[in-house]
């Protein structure tokens, strides 16, 4: 038995299981977003509530800010945290790539200055792998450079060839230390070149990793290059291995992109659109500060079994968003994590019994449907 089974398939979408150290994850899953240590506004035990199997960290985030001294006294992020369930951590190449306030690529690895202290730093595919053991991460993610878009072909094959040259390193790194439980997973790139992603992966699959995903999407390009370039990078990624497409997105692009064989997601758009009004529901995305909503005594989704819409009106939850309440924060996140968790057990569910098809069908119609 592999750490990963596909158990049923609908057309290309798998009904996985990844078996972890700290458990079995479902797939297709969705992975809500604790960059540093915390998914904003909610506690562990509300992530476990409403269905969340998996959170992500960030290397990056975490490295700067407590540092790893701090995370080390507590025998790693879990037990700092509170959360018993597995963390995957970002390798931090993205975040150096967004947020650092200058930084420079060489083949030894990435300086860059903090973006909050200005303070310099090396991370190197060893250290990235040192900081996310450190973490007590179970599934790690090997360091890639990830490139803007648009990216000319020169660019994105010299950031393909070091990010496989990166990942050959974190793989040593690992072989070295000795196993510890956890799982590795190689990033493919080659920007919006078909052939240069079918290069990254055979590089990857060459060198072996537990799992690998797809990088560098959602980096500015439309949407349906996105979705055009993970069509044709996730069938070039082993079968029966879990398919990791970092970083996006909406709820249409999840039921897409697991339609195409995807397992595993991330995305900080429940959460920081939360905090910004936007709820979605299966009637599509809903601005709560509408005035429409105003004297509105009913629940947001009344289908929906989350505590917000089991508990407050839509009226209520719009008087804590205009009035910046910080309760509207974490009501508004419980309800946006709820759906997006809700729609992969759905999506599992359909696939499951063979029927993802019509799933997606049915998805796109309550989409653009009236909200009562």
């Amino acid at each position: 038995m592999g750490i990963f089974q596909i158990e049923a398939t609908s057309g290309r979408a798998r009904l996985g299981a990844l078996t972890t150290r700290r458990g079995v994850v479902r797939t297709p899953a969705f992975m809500p977003v604790g960059t540093a240590g915390s998914v904003k506004s909610l506690s562990p035990e509300e992530l476990t509530q409403i269905g969340a199997q998996i959170i992500l960290g960030n290397t990056y985030h975490l490295y700067l800010r407590p540092g790893c001294e701090v995370i080390d006294r507590f025998g790693g992020l879990h037990d700092f945290m509170n959360w018993q369930g597995p963390i995957l951590t970002d390798s931090g190449g993205f975040q150096v790539f967004s947020l650092a306030k200058l930084f420079k690529i060489t083949e030894e690895g990435a300086t860059f200055q903090s973006h909050i202290d200005g303070s310099s730093h090396l991370l190197t595919p060893e250290r990235s792998m040192e900081i996310q053991r450190s973490l007590g991460s179970d599934i790690v993610m090997c360091l890639d450079q990830c490139i803007q878009y648009p990216a000319d072909r020169q660019t994105a094959a010299a950031a393909l060839e070091r990010t496989t040259a990166w990942a050959r390193r974190c793989r040593q790194h690992r072989d070295e230390k000795g196993p510890d439980g956890s799982l590795l997973f190689g990033i493919a790139q080659g920007g919006m070149y078909p052939d240069l992603r079918a290069e990254s992966s055979a590089g990857l699959i060459d060198i072996g990793f537990d799992g690998y995903a797809v990088g560098g999407l959602s980096v500015g390009e439309p949407k349906e290059m996105m979705l055009e370039m993970a069509d044709a990078a996730l069938p070039m990624l082993p079968e029966d291995a879990p398919r990791y497409v970092m970083g996006v997105g909406a709820p249409a692009d999840l039921v897409e992109l697991a339609g195409m064989g995807a397992d595993m997601f991330d995305c900080v758009m429940p959460t920081r659109n939360a905090r910004n009004g936007q709820l979605f529901t299966r009637f599509g995305p809903v601005n709560i500060a509408n005035a429409r909503f105003r004297q509105d005594t009913g629940p947001l989704d009344p289908e929906c079994g989350c505590y917000a819409c089991r508990n407050y009106s839509r009226a209520y939850l719009r008087h804590l968003y205009t009035s910046r309440e910080l309760l509207s924060y974490r009501l508004n996140t419980i309800h946006n994590l709820y759906y997006y968790l809700r729609l992969m057990t759905d999506m599992r569910g359909a696939i499951a019994e063979g029927r993802f098809d019509t799933f997606k069908k049915d998805f796109y119609i309550n989409q653009t449907a009236e909200l009562p």
